[in-house]
């Protein structure tokens, strides 16, 4: 009567075994990092200033562990999905609830006129609902958080309050003299002076963080003319203010699209970096883009200039249309601009599409 045991070969257990604990394990301390985040947010919340604390690197590497990229395409497929009509308003109304949706601004109000939750995060606004500014030269590009500004000081761009990134490692190399519009500096200067087109101007930063109830399209930030768009393929980890604090050169880790340009005063770029989630970034001229592609390759990046076949970049109108994203994430503006700009922001401050950044 004895029973007799199956077992699998000792070889392909431990062959399955190593990544489900490591899946675990990063995904566990995921969780654990968000609700340190959490704790972090009410911390400010009550004016308790928070010490900086940055992320180890083995820290980062278990979080990068986490298949963020396969869990993102597994949700744009999901957000896919139609609806059936009886289960919409449900749905939708539980997304409103938990991210303070302001639907009066939409466009359709109508919750049953959205078949899947991709429409639903894509809802255009009514055009009263966000009205662009006319007296300053550069705007808001998205509704959000003002997660940090200000000069870019020794080529580093501060990601928030005391935590910085390489100006370089974010836009990649410099593109070539033939793809821009305006004379450059000399070759032997740093990366931040062969930005700078002009002696009397400076180089300046904007951080923007778009969280998930946030109207999720973006906008041309000021009249400039786009000639190239440089795609780094990467993770996607959460842009979160809490995780931008822990985690340096987030924004150089993740996947992100770089647009740049020149508008009236000299260099100008806007950077969409996508997170969890996001990694669908979607820029409506630019019909090759494909983001969060399965044919991932590590520290590459993809080239494509807008400036060909007697074109001369692509123009954009303050205000215009210009990309969307999934969910929330993050935009970064690095622009050149004379040296008596100034910024009308404070950092941790709502923004909206079309309000003022700042003035001459």
């Amino acid at each position: 009567d004895k029973k007799k045991l199956h077992t699998a070969p000792v070889g392909q257990v431990f062959r399955l075994r190593p990544f489900h604990v490591l899946v675990a394990t990063g995904g566990g301390y995921a969780g654990y990092r968000k609700y340190e985040d959490y704790k972090l947010e009410q911390l400010e919340k009550r004016g308790i200033e928070v010490p900086v604390k940055l992320a180890s690197e083995w820290e980062v590497a278990l979080y990068k562990s986490v298949p963020t990229r396969l869990l993102s395409r597994a949700w744009g497929r999901l957000n896919q999905v139609e609806l059936p009509t009886w289960l919409r308003k449900p749905v939708y109304s539980l997304y409103i609830w938990t991210f303070g949706v302001n639907m009066k601004e939409a466009a359709v109000e109508d919750l049953h006129h959205y078949r899947n939750l991709s429409e639903f995060f894509r809802r255009k606004l009514k055009p009263q609902a966000r009205p662009v500014c006319c007296v300053h030269s550069v705007i808001s590009p998205s509704d959000g958080k003002i997660l940090n500004f200000g000069q870019v000081k020794n080529c580093e761009v501060e990601q928030v309050k005391g935590i910085t990134y390489s100006l370089e490692s974010f836009l990649g190399p410099r593109i070539s003299t033939e793809e821009m519009h305006f004379s450059q500096a000399p070759p032997g200067n740093s990366f931040q002076q062969q930005l700078v087109t002009k002696e009397e101007n400076e180089l300046y930063h904007c951080v923007i963080y778009l969280a998930p109830g946030d109207y999720h399209c973006f906008h041309s930030p000021t009249d400039w003319t786009v000639s190239h768009r440089r795609h780094f393929p990467g993770s996607l980890m959460s842009v979160n203010p809490g995780v931008a604090r822990w985690i340096k050169e987030l924004f150089c880790h993740n996947e992100r699209v770089v647009l740049t340009g020149d508008w009236k005063h000299g260099f100008f770029s806007l950077t969409a970096v996508g997170a969890t989630n996001v990694g669908s970034i979607r820029i409506y001229f630019d019909q090759d883009l494909h983001t969060n592609s399965p044919s991932y390759s590590k520290g590459s990046y993809n080239d494509f200039s807008f400036i060909s076949n007697n074109k001369e970049g692509i123009p954009m109108r303050k205000g215009e249309h210009l990309g969307e994203f999934n969910l929330g994430s993050t935009i970064v503006l690095i622009f050149e601009a004379p040296k008596d700009f100034k910024f009308n922001l404070k950092a941790g401050q709502k923004i909206r599409f079309g309000e003022a950044l700042g003035s001459l």
